[in-house]
């Protein structure tokens, strides 16, 4: 469009009044925010009366106002525009028709001069359709072509759009990791056994006594314990050409066969059987507490625990392991009013039970939860990190141009001290 046809916009009567009443709204809007200062106090608005509530329910209005003149003064500016252009085209064939300017042998413009027939890209692009289009319009002239076409070109019977697949790997839904071995304390190890020792006597006989009087005797036992180092391993097959053609294959691989083997520690930490080759979670250590639920109330029962931990542990529990399933009655409890025990839904902060940290997690047994005092009596030998390799030696792997990508890890779970251990059972 030329700069004189731009110019001829602004003259389009109901564009022009659109435009002016689309300006005044914005302009009493910004008054009024120009009045309330940088502060957005109400109380300075004078142009306005009513309270605070009533004042922004007038620029709300405003707001809405002005969004319902903007797309009239949009619909009027694309007609403005098909306008020019049609006046411009008409103007310019004038001309043409006047220098004796001929679109073709016939006067139909279907046909060039020496008589071949023009083709239909030949007759598109001189077309007013195609010259008189203005990018971003959303609309412009029409024209007609005179063309043989049998068969209607579409998406499903022409040429399909392209398609482009997003980044985005949408993953499975599965528990996350690590929800418990981040609360238990992680020290190295260069042993394929974590030896310690620990005190299964203690015969305190300590007494007063008069002058001359035997002394009592007191009578300490030691034992040798150890917790051997066990490997938790994955591995999955893939095909050279997944990493070679796809360039993000590889990462995501290498990320989701760590996490799975994160995933399976959360749950030998808490459940593990000790049956070679599983480590001694805590639901199967001897020598732990339990408290059956009984009668009691989830929170009452929990209760008891911590206080078994603390009268016969001699020990404070720093965490709570209990499933998401199992969790829920207990922060929807209420009292006969209505009001929530635990905290109302918006409460922020973690979740915790008499002062004590909660955590919700699959890998917590079904029908019981877990608690002790992780923080002192419980330790994370690693003897190796997770160790991700890729091979091609496996099987007839190197013939039929497959790679197996392996991890594993290699730990020791030790529960130094049992009775700073307890399992809540029967939820």
């Amino acid at each position: 469009m030329t700069a004189e046809a731009a110019e001829r916009l602004i003259e389009f009567p109901a564009l022009k009044e659109a435009q002016g009443a689309l300006d005044a709204k914005r302009k009493e809007l910004h008054d009024i925010m120009t009045e309330a200062g940088p502060e957005f106090d109400m109380a300075k608005v004078k142009s306005i009366s009513g309270d605070t509530q009533a004042k922004v329910a007038h620029m709300r209005a405003l707001n809405e106002a002005i969004e319902e003149r903007k797309s009239k003064v949009d619909e009027l500016l694309i007609v403005a525009r098909s306008a020019a252009i049609a006046r411009e085209q008409e103007a310019a064939s004038e001309k043409g028709a006047e220098s004796g300017t001929r679109r073709g042998e016939g006067g139909d413009g279907t046909r060039t001069k020496d008589g071949r027939r023009r083709s239909f890209g030949e007759m598109f692009v001189g077309s007013q359709a195609c010259k008189g289009y203005v990018r971003g319009s959303g609309q412009g002239p029409q024209a007609q072509l005179d063309v043989d076409l049998k068969t209607l070109m579409t998406t499903l019977t022409g040429w399909a759009p392209e398609t482009t697949r997003t980044g985005r790997v949408e993953e499975f839904p599965t528990r996350p990791a690590p929800d418990v071995a981040e609360l238990i304390p992680q020290t190295t190890t260069n042993q394929i056994s974590v030896v310690y020792m620990e005190e299964t006597v203690f015969d305190n006989t300590a007494a007063e006594t008069g002058e001359g009087d035997q002394y009592p005797e007191a009578r300490l036992k030691l034992e040798e314990k150890s917790s051997p180092v066990r490997k938790i391993p994955v591995y999955l097959p893939v095909t050279d050409e997944l990493f070679e053609d796809e360039p993000r294959a590889e990462s995501y691989v290498n990320n989701r066969l760590p996490f799975m083997l994160r995933q399976r520690l959360d749950f030998q930490i808490l459940r593990g059987n000790g049956t070679a080759p599983n480590l001694v979670g805590t639901q199967n250590v001897q020598g732990i507490l339990s408290q059956p639920l009984g009668g009691d109330p989830v929170p009452d029962a929990l209760y008891k625990a911590m206080r078994r931990i603390r009268d016969t542990g001699f020990a404070e529990p720093s965490v709570v392991f209990i499933t998401p399933a199992k969790w829920e009655p207990v922060r929807l409890l209420r009292t006969a009013d209505g009001i929530y025990i635990w905290g109302h839904p918006s409460m922020p902060g973690p979740a915790t039970i008499w002062g004590v940290p909660v955590k919700e997690t699959t890998a917590a047994p079904a029908t019981s939860a877990l608690l002790g005092d992780y923080a002192n009596f419980a330790e994370l030998a690693v003897r190796r990190g997770i160790d991700v390799q890729v091979s091609n030696s496996h099987d007839d792997f190197f013939i039929r141009g497959k790679l197996a990508v392996r991890a594993d890890l290699r730990v020791a779970l030790i529960h130094y001290r049992p009775s700073a251990f307890a399992e809540v059972t029967g939820l």
